[in-house]
């Protein structure tokens, strides 16, 4: 195991292996006797929360600092987006037309993760939710040009288990969405959205609402399919009831191939500073 530590304190893992071999006596098998840290009943109760998000947040956050990755391209998608080889087993003609969308994600992954290898996957580094549809073509893209890519599992009721184009190095999973979401972001270099169902339109709304209020800077934000995304949120009506700005709209674009996309993020001069916090 690499030792990390810069303390001259007795390392925490020489414990747990020292408390391994002692004697098993009332004592030692009491739960009061655990170490702590490695004690799950202990860390699992409510009170322990504000450790367990602690956790999630630091652990995947060393882990991509220690792969030296700072900044990604953001692919969030629906998981029942079924490739065009798949398209017959789509529950739904709308699913089955949808499939296109699987191989622009791929191939927009491709063209992403051949930017990233050109800086040692410093940059341009492809992260999906590490589940299938649309999130396994992205991880497969990058499996296509010899990279790697992250994936940001999550904990559902039912199975779910990360995709197989994953980096194994790379591939998290969490307990609590605010953190997955957290590190979605807090590396975007750009934010593409394919179409997808509540999870996807939960990401992208938390994602266009922190550049909207300024709690987050302006990255190229670019919604895959015009024609989906016209058809299931009517943004003009929310500009022409005020209830967000018409400069609003400019916070994102639509496109339809991976080629769009690439040009745009290729571009892209970021925007100066919105003096204005505009309403919710």
């Amino acid at each position: 195991m690499n030792d990390h530590r810069k303390s001259a304190f007795r390392a925490a893992n020489t414990d747990i292996d020292a408390v391994s071999h002692v004697p098993d006596t009332p004592q030692t098998r009491s739960p009061a006797y655990r170490l702590a840290f490695v004690d799950e009943e202990f860390l699992c109760r409510d009170e322990m929360r504000p450790v367990r998000l602690q956790l999630e947040l630091q652990k995947t956050e060393m882990l991509l600092d220690e792969a030296g990755i700072e900044s990604t391209i953001v692919m969030f998608g629906g998981a029942r987006i079924p490739s065009p080889a798949e398209k017959h087993t789509a529950r739904t003609q709308t699913l089955a037309d949808l499939s296109h969308f699987y191989d622009e994600a791929r191939d927009f992954a491709r063209v992403m993760t051949r930017k990233a290898k050109e800086t040692d996957y410093k940059d341009f580094v492809v992260v999906t939710g590490g589940g299938p549809g649309v999130m396994e073509a992205g991880n497969r893209g990058a499996v296509d040009e010899g990279g790697v890519s992250i994936g940001l599992n999550i904990v559902l009721p039912h199975e779910q288990a990360p995709n197989e184009y994953v980096t194994p190095e790379l591939a998290f999973n969490f307990h609590y969405f605010a953190i997955r979401k957290m590190h979605f972001l807090m590396r975007a270099r750009a934010i593409t959205v394919f179409p997808g169902g509540f999870g996807t339109l939960d990401e992208l709304f938390e994602a266009l609402t922190l550049i909207q209020t300024g709690r987050m800077k302006r990255v190229p934000f670019l919604l895959f399919g015009r024609e989906f995304w016209q058809k299931i949120i009517n943004w003009d009506a929310l500009s022409e009831a005020g209830t967000i700005s018409a400069e609003d709209l400019d916070l994102f674009k639509f496109v339809d191939t991976a080629e769009e996309a690439a040009a745009i993020i290729e571009n892209w001069e970021p925007e100066p500073a919105r003096d204005d916090i505009p309403g919710r």
